[in-house]
């Protein structure tokens, strides 16, 4: 048996496990993968890191490369969003290695190449936790961390849990630069959000991307992406994978780390694609509330008032993710940051 279908095997078996969970049918189209993302080629080399977490199991996929050129000494750990992964990465951490950066770019336990457990408390502390159990295991003592979207709130937690072990925080486009719930967002059951991520398909991801990420743009090498996404949620692992997702926004539509930024004692930099309008639920909000939600123009400005050592760079005209919109002007302010001595 090859190593491949041995993973897939516990995530069939995991499916089977779950009778209450209906099937939804996915429409042909696209490509699917397996479970873990089976099937799908990230842009570096795919390792894995077993841990045990909550009395079971489990492993991260992640892919840790060397600097290139002129080595600097120093780590950058890269930290996903919700609807993206490790892979998003491969235009930054080609960047940041040939600028003599050793890159790390794990895939958080309930995503893309790691393990989708049947029952797992999931909160922003215990994904941290992880992340440093894999950053102790590979030799990393210090580094800067670079969270983008959900990545942005666990990167901000995972600061504030462990200081000492971060040189630098920078966020791109974070999530939860507001706190939805106590701006009148409706809650949304696991069991909801689950029934709503059974339905996820390609058109339904590509839709969302371009109207709510992009202010109504398209590139076509964004199709990968709506792909990776799409063909995890049509795969083996449907099931298992729908009801990780539906846990994971449960965690961060219940897990503010607004009231916290206050608190962070690092050097800050916040990156922000003006044009962005991401919130959690606001398909669901009353009009009034919808209508101030996910205004990054101000929440970016708001934030960094709150930031003790914060820098605000804001990028005009380009949405959720401006390091895949023009990873080029992106990387020049990323790196003219990092150059930069800390005072």
């Amino acid at each position: 048996m090859s190593r491949s279908t041995a993973r897939w095997l516990p995530s069939l078996f995991l499916t089977a496990a779950l009778p209450l969970f209906a099937q939804a049918e996915n429409p042909p189209e696209g490509p699917a993968y397996g479970p873990e993302l089976q099937g799908f080629e990230y842009p570096y080399t795919l390792k894995h890191f077993p841990l045990q977490s909550q009395g079971q199991s489990l492993q991260m996929g992640y892919m840790d490369v060397p600097a290139q050129g002129e080595v600097n000494g120093r780590t950058v750990v890269l930290m996903h969003g919700k609807n993206f992964c490790a892979a998003t990465w491969g235009d930054s951490i080609k960047t940041l290695s040939e600028a003599g950066y050793r890159v790390i770019a794990p895939d958080q336990i309930g995503f893309c190449t790691s393990s989708k457990p049947a029952h797992y408390q999931y909160s922003f502390h215990q994904l941290a936790t992880n992340t440093q159990a894999l950053l102790k295991a590979l030799g990393v003592q210090k580094s800067i961390v670079l969270g983008h979207s959900t990545g942005g709130m666990l990167a901000t937690r995972y600061a504030l849990q462990f200081p000492d072990q971060v040189e630098r925080l920078a966020m791109v486009n974070p999530i939860g630069l507001e706190d939805w719930k106590a701006l009148g967002v409706p809650y949304r059951t696991v069991d909801q959000w689950y029934e709503r991520e059974l339905k996820l398909s390609a058109d339904g991801i590509r839709n969302y991307e371009r109207k709510t990420y992009y202010g109504g743009r398209w590139k076509p090498e964004f199709e990968r992406w709506v792909d990776m996404l799409a063909g995890l949620n049509k795969g083996p692992g449907h099931t298992q994978v729908a009801w990780n997702s539906a846990l994971i926004y449960d965690m961060i539509f219940t897990q503010p780390v607004y009231y916290e930024f206050k608190d962070l004692k690092v050097p800050t930099l916040l990156m922000i694609g003006t044009s962005d309008t991401t919130a959690i639920g606001s398909d669901i909000a009353p009009p009034a509330v919808k209508a101030k939600l996910g205004r990054y123009e101000v929440l970016g400005k708001q934030v960094a008032q709150l930031i003790p050592q914060s820098t605000l760079v804001e990028f005009a005209h380009l949405g959720h993710a401006p390091q895949m919109e023009e990873p080029d002007r992106f990387h020049q302010a990323l790196l003219g940051w990092l150059n930069k001595p800390i005072p």
